[in-house]
């Protein structure tokens, strides 16, 4: 261990010995107390990372589990601390994950790339466009916008810039910055408008369900973010096009389809089942309440299905690095998220808000205050996992205890966990793999960020709010 990561190793173990030695508040359990600060720990060990996320987490749940042991009196088991390993929201990203690794290993999401470039790619502002479909169409089977962006469609748009003569280093204006910056404005767009486009999300709504005690559908989520989503992918690349044009405008299409076509070959028979698959999980995710299933059984009856018909092989679960990082620290962080509501640390949370903040009756103010606050504070966080794990639970509460129309304000505070990454080129994974190909500078990549995210924030309180309240007024979420 080098010393930059034993010093942050040290300020991680050092929370919960402090917050341990000091008496618990008023109106709280000791239990409660040396928790949290047990979730504290593991939420600054997300942030600074002296290690990957599920060794953190793996530490933080075998510490609670000593904790819980030692002072909860019998109340609670120590394998209390292991529900969410039992939580379906956990599977259900686990499982999303082996539907997302099914289109590169089968080759589909390159051909459906193709299939789009050969449709509409014949000028660069329809590049963008390529993007922007592409991703949409991806995104519901894809919980990792990294793999979605990084893994599928950036190394098909980047072989496409090189196609035209845009390299790095001596043309990235031709057209490789306009396209690598839209791969990544159009990916934090299409991740807030699916349940499963980011694993992110799936945490979030957990958070707000435990918090505000409000229920949304698979098909509920996609129908709210409808209407400001389809808004934004439609402005993404148009934008980006206006304040930072490629010096290319035609592009002759039509040869680089075929070529990729053609390296493909004709559509194998695992693609047509994985379509076929594909098309089924999301009816299934959207009728969800009217078969009487639920997200996660859909997910885990999807990947069962793809394992017996050969869609992918158990081999192909097992080096799927991601869903397994996924469903430790998932599993880990819900767990603890849990138990902290169990021994009631949130209700007394909440009343330590109530008793302090007052909006009055301005709820609209209030509703406004705490998404603005939820962007600002999003650009100090390089996570979006690491940012809602933190700040999820204080803005739902601050929501749920200062008068703002709850519903309202927990749509737009689940919607900005992704397009609030849009300002800095780290705000999500994808961004420094994004940036790192070499053809953005920051300037301009943090100019567009902030464009974007101030569009995309405008769009949320105006168009989106009127149609959620439509959705609501229609009892449909």
């Amino acid at each position: 261990m080098n010393k930059k990561a034993l010093w942050k190793l040290i300020a991680i173990l050092a929370i919960p010995c402090i917050i341990g030695v000091i008496p618990a508040p008023a109106g709280l359990s000791q239990l409660a107390w040396v928790l949290f600060g047990i979730y504290l720990a593991a939420i600054v060990g997300l942030v600074i990372k002296p290690f990957p996320e599920p060794v953190v987490l793996l530490v933080a749940v075998a510490a609670s589990m000593v904790v819980v042991g030692n002072l909860s009196d019998g109340a609670f088991k120590t394998t209390s601390v292991l529900s969410g390993y039992a939580s379906g929201t956990t599977w259900l990203v686990f499982s999303a994950f082996t539907l997302s690794a099914a289109f590169v290993t089968t080759g589909l999401g390159k051909r459906i790339a193709y299939i789009l470039i050969g449709k509409i790619g014949s000028t660069t502002l329809g590049l963008g466009y390529v993007t922007a479909f592409l991703d949409l169409i991806l995104a519901p089977a894809t919980p990792s916008n990294t793999a979605r962006a990084g893994g599928i469609v950036l190394p098909i748009i980047n072989s496409v810039a090189v196609a035209l003569g845009s390299e790095p280093e001596k043309s990235p204006r031709r057209v490789g910055r306009y396209l690598m910056i839209t791969v990544y404005m159009v990916t934090k767009t299409t991740s807030y408008m699916f349940f499963t486009a980011m694993a992110g999300n799936i945490l979030a709504l957990k958070m707000i369900n435990d918090i505000c005690h409000l229920q949304l559908s698979w098909g509920g989520w996609a129908l709210a973010a409808s209407a400001p989503g389809l808004i934004m992918l439609l402005l993404v690349p148009l934008t980006i096009y206006i304040m930072y044009p490629p010096e290319i405008k035609k592009v002759d299409n039509k040869i680089i389809a075929k070529a990729g076509l053609e390296d493909l070959g004709p559509m194998k028979g695992r693609e047509k089942m994985l379509l076929g698959i594909f098309v089924l999980a999301l009816l299934g995710w959207i009728f969800s309440s009217s078969l009487g299933i639920n997200e996660s059984t859909v997910a885990i009856v999807v990947m069962g299905a793809m394992l017996l018909l050969g869609v992918v092989t158990w081999d192909d679960v097992v080096k799927n690095k991601g869903g397994w990082n996924t469903l430790i620290w998932y599993g880990g962080i819900i767990g603890l998220s849990s138990l902290l509501s169990k021994v009631e640390f949130f209700d007394w949370l909440a009343q330590l808000f109530r008793n302090n903040i007052s909006f009055g009756n301005h709820s609209n103010v209030a509703f406004f205050v705490i998404l603005f606050l939820s962007i600002i504070i999003r650009y100090f966080f390089a996570s979006g996992s690491a940012y809602i794990v933190a700040m999820m639970p204080v803005f739902a509460m601050l929501a749920n205890v200062s008068g703002a129309p709850l519903m309202l304000t927990a749509l737009a505070l689940l919607f900005s966990n992704s397009y609030g990454g849009m300002v800095t080129h780290y705000g999500g994974a994808a961004g420094p793999v994004i940036f790192g190909v070499g053809y953005n500078d920051i300037k301009s990549w943090w100019t567009v960020g902030a464009v974007l995210t101030l569009v995309t924030f405008l769009i949320h309180i105006t168009v989106g709010v009127w149609w959620w309240k439509m959705l609501i007024n229609w009892n449909l979420l």
